[in-house]
């Protein structure tokens, strides 16, 4: 599975983004998506995951009722809906895929991994 990441850009706090993630691949139904970022300075941390059906999402803390993970298997894509956003979400976002379907925060589990896209809130 390859995946493409795209949708970043630089909004003020407050805005919306939407990012997207591609993947090739004849099985990505198969797989649970999970998004990721990376902050300057800092590791990587976990922002939500979304199961290989969709029936199951999971999400970070500091995105709980302001980011939406979904996905469309017809079209090989999963989105990641952002909104009211902050300077502290100003990050990389990565999307990955994981074989075991059901959408883990932990990224040791993924397997594949897109080249990230990013995100400036500015204040």
């Amino acid at each position: 599975v390859q995946l493409q990441a795209s949708g970043g850009g630089l909004v003020q706090a407050g805005d919306s983004l939407r990012l997207s993630c591609a993947a090739s691949g004849r099985t990505f139904s198969s797989y649970a998506i999970g998004w990721f970022r990376q902050a300057p300075g800092k590791e990587r941390e976990f922002v939500a995951a979304i199961s290989w059906g969709g029936g199951s999402t999971t999400y970070a803390d500091s995105v709980k009722g302001r980011f939406t993970i979904s996905r469309d298997n017809a079209k090989n894509t999963v989105y990641l809906q952002m909104n009211s956003l902050k300077p502290e979400d100003t990050a990389v976002y990565y999307c990955a895929a994981d074989h075991n379907g059901y959408g883990s925060r932990y990224d040791r589990v993924y397997d594949y991994w897109g080249q990230g896209t990013l995100v400036t809130v500015s204040s």
